[in-house]
């Protein structure tokens, strides 16, 4: 099959996935085998291909933002017809067992695997999951504008469900990429003030054509206190002059597998109980839930689309915040 694949953590600005041929992968039990038609170009893939997160395996075919079409059924799996559409998204598989699956923190898990990272992803022809971690898709999508849903989507409604903002509430973002363009208009939907903090100023534009309240530089302070605040930015400076935006008691999550250094910052920022917590992947129950929202609302994502060959095109483009909305790599017909 043709894939992109990474032999070496490097820069993107020296285009280090190559395209090429690669060993078609087969099914085993529970699993399918899957004819990807698109994948969604992700933030994480930047941290994967240029080593900010530790190398798994080598080489590695990036991508967990999959829509396809089930060409095989792996031993024993029989949850979805050949020629289903489903999608696949970050969490490959977990144990099941351990004490964070046993109590629903399966995203916690410790021996969780992870799609395009610790197992070959969706920059490729064809690709195999196991079934109990896929996604039937909801009707009313294309393709390209699914696939930002699998990530982009399931992270952003985890953030936005940690941040717990209410109805009238004010809700600050930080950073507005394909995450942000998403979790904008689920929080609008629940009635959610949403002021968001950026640097570009087609991404201020763009939130503002979603429905923010205002929009302004990353640094700059919010027109009022926030309730709460998710960066998506993966910019640690940006935690400070969060916690200085918040109300007491407001909420600062971050929703970024990885972040630059936080600067040190005095304790009265942190004092009056603002509390900070992080976010790690996501659970299936997660997944399930957004896409059925996103169906409802219903979601619509702003996409550019590469062909499979171009990807480091596309990942120098999001690296330079170049994209407005999300990338999309058209990889079948």
């Amino acid at each position: 099959m043709r894939a992109c694949f990474l032999r070496t953590p490097a820069k993107v600005e020296t285009n280090p996935l190559e395209y090429g041929e690669y060993p078609e992968p087969e099914p085993g039990d529970g699993e399918v085998l899957v004819r990807v038609k698109v994948c969604g170009v992700c933030r994480t893939d930047l941290h994967v291909i240029e080593g900010e997160l530790p190398s798994k395996v080598s080489p590695v075919i990036p991508g967990h933002q999959v829509v396809g079409v089930i060409e095989k059924l792996g031993p024993g799996a029989k949850r979805f017809a050949v020629g289903t559409t489903v999608g696949i998204a970050w969490l490959h598989k977990t144990d099941g067992t351990c004490e964070y699956c046993r109590r629903g923190e399966e995203n916690l898990c410790d021996a969780a695997q992870f799609t395009g990272y610790s197992v070959n992803g969706g920059y490729a022809e064809h690709i195999v999951a196991p079934e109990a971690f896929i996604y039937a898709l909801p009707s009313g999508f294309s393709e390209q504008q699914a696939a930002p849903l699998l990530c982009a989507g399931i992270i952003g409604y985890r953030c936005l469900k940690l941040a717990g903002a209410a109805r009238g509430e004010k809700l600050g973002f930080y950073g507005f990429g394909a995450a942000a363009h998403v979790a904008i208009q689920v929080a609008r939907h629940w009635g959610v003030k949403v002021y968001a903090s950026t640097r570009d100023a087609k991404h201020q534009r763009l939130a503002m054509e979603l429905g923010a309240q205002w929009s302004g530089g990353t640094l700059e302070a919010p027109p009022a206190k926030l309730d709460a605040a998710i960066v998506f930015a993966p910019a640690g400076e940006i935690v400070p002059a969060a916690l200085q935006a918040l109300r007491k008691g407001g909420r600062l999550i971050l929703g970024g597998i990885h972040m630059s250094p936080i600067p040190s910052f005095g304790y009265d920022l942190l004092y009056e109980e603002r509390m900070i917590r992080s976010v790690a992947n996501n659970t299936r129950r997660d997944g399930e839930e957004f896409l059925s929202l996103a169906a409802e609302i219903p979601i619509h994502t702003k996409v550019r689309v590469y062909p499979l060959a171009d990807v480091n095109n596309a990942l120098n483009a999001l690296k330079n915040d170049a994209i407005p909305g999300a990338a999309v790599l058209q990889v079948g017909s």
